[in-house]
């Protein structure tokens, strides 16, 4: 099962609805880096990764993630994470990037955080 990827905007915050997996060899890494360049390119200053969805994240995924982190800060916006499931939150913490991210396990507060 490849990504699918869904944006939708809650007051300002532009939020990506991730589903499937996000793994090397699949065109799912690159559809999640393609999105967030055109969402930056737009002018979006925070952006919200919905993990709910996602039933799989290997190491490549991962660097994806860390990627859209990166790219963002560097373009002075923020990226944060919703819904992240146990394994991915556990890969998180094995790879200390939980330090990294803000993540959140209600859309409400989520978007709150980035007033």
């Amino acid at each position: 099962m490849s990504l699918n990827v869904a944006t939708r905007e809650v007051d300002g915050v532009t939020i990506l609805d991730l589903g499937g997996r996000i793994t090397l060899g699949d065109t799912s890494s690159g559809k999640l880096r393609e999105t967030v360049r055109e969402i930056l390119a737009g002018g979006t200053k925070k952006i919200l990764v919905n993990l709910g969805d996602v039933s799989y994240i290997d190491s490549s995924g991962l660097g994806e993630l860390v990627s859209t982190y990166t790219t963002a800060s560097n373009q002075g916006a923020s990226v944060k994470l919703l819904n992240v499931q146990k394994k991915v939150q556990d890969l998180l913490q094995i790879t200390k990037l939980y330090t990294v991210f803000d993540s959140f396990d209600n859309e409400a507060d989520a978007v709150l955080s980035f007033s």
